[in-house]
C-alpha cells in the first residue's frame, strides 16, 4: 500500500465543513470507481503544528504505482460529474504539499535499486 499525502491549507474564504463535504464527494467518487483503495482526511487539533505542517492532512491509499498511474490516465478524461465534484474541492485550496509514501521497510529494499 502506498500513501499519497497531501498538506492542505485552505484559501481564507473557505470553510473547514465545506472543504470536508466537497472532499468526501471527490474521494468517494474515485473509490467507488475503483481508482484508489481508501482514504482520511484530518484536521490540525487546537491549531498545534510546528511551521511546515499546514491546517489538513489528506491521505489517499493507492496499492501501488502501477494503480497510481492507472488513476491519472483515468482522471484525464473525466466525465462533467467528476469534473464538478473536483472543481469544488480544488476552488477552496490555497496551497497543497504532496509526497508519496510507502511502508518502511518493505521486502524488496528499493533503496538499493537502481538504473545507474
Amino acid at each position: 500500500m502506498n500513501l499519497y499525502h497531501c498538506m492542505i491549507e485552505l484559501r481564507q474564504d473557505c470553510r473547514a465543513l465545506a472543504f470536508a463535504k466537497a472532499v468526501d464527494g471527490w474521494m468517494t467518487y474515485l473509490q467507488t470507481r475503483g481508482l484508489i483503495s481508501g482514504w482520511r482526511l484530518m484536521r490540525r487539533k487546537f491549531g498545534l503544528a510546528s511551521g511546515a505542517h499546514p491546517d489538513f492532512l489528506l491521505e489517499i491509499e493507492v496499492p501501488g504505482m502501477a494503480a497510481l498511474d492507472d488513476a491519472f490516465v483515468a482522471l484525464a478524461t473525466v466525465d462533467d460529474d467528476a469534473a464538478r465534484r473536483y472543481d469544488l474541492m480544488h476552488q477552496m485550496i490555497a496551497s497543497v504539499e504532496i509526497g508519496l509514501y510507502r511502508p518502511y521497510p518493505d521486502a524488496a529494499q528499493r533503496e538499493r535499486i537502481a538504473l545507474i
